[in-house]
């Protein structure tokens, strides 16, 4: 899957395995206690500072854009939602496998 399509809980769960948590997952489509990296500031906030994700708000396509890397840049909905996207694609590329239950939550 496109890490640039992530998103809700397979954005999630994306993030929780670059931390390399790996939060239990069963094959009926839900996640442990992943925390909620792609909508909660309190969570993904530190990522952001640690990893030194730039954002900012493009106008054309009306999206975030979020990079590490002056020549990365990634989009989302949200500030969050770009900077997780981001912060995955670093770390794994633009293509990661995804748990098939998970990718009814693409965009």
């Amino acid at each position: 899957m496109k890490v640039s399509e992530l998103t809700g809980d397979a954005l999630d769960w994306a993030v929780d395995k670059v931390l390399n948590l790996n939060t239990p997952y069963n094959s009926w489509g839900q996640v442990g206690k992943v925390p909620a990296y792609s909508t909660d500031w309190a969570i993904g906030g530190p990522i952001i500072e640690r990893e030194g994700v730039s954002l900012e708000y493009a106008l054309d396509p009306e999206k975030w854009c979020a990079c590490i890397m002056a020549d990365q840049e990634v989009y989302g909905q949200t500030a969050l939602i770009a900077a997780m996207r981001c912060y995955v694609e670093s770390k794994l590329g633009d293509e990661i496998w995804v748990p098939p239950d998970l990718q009814g939550e693409l965009i």
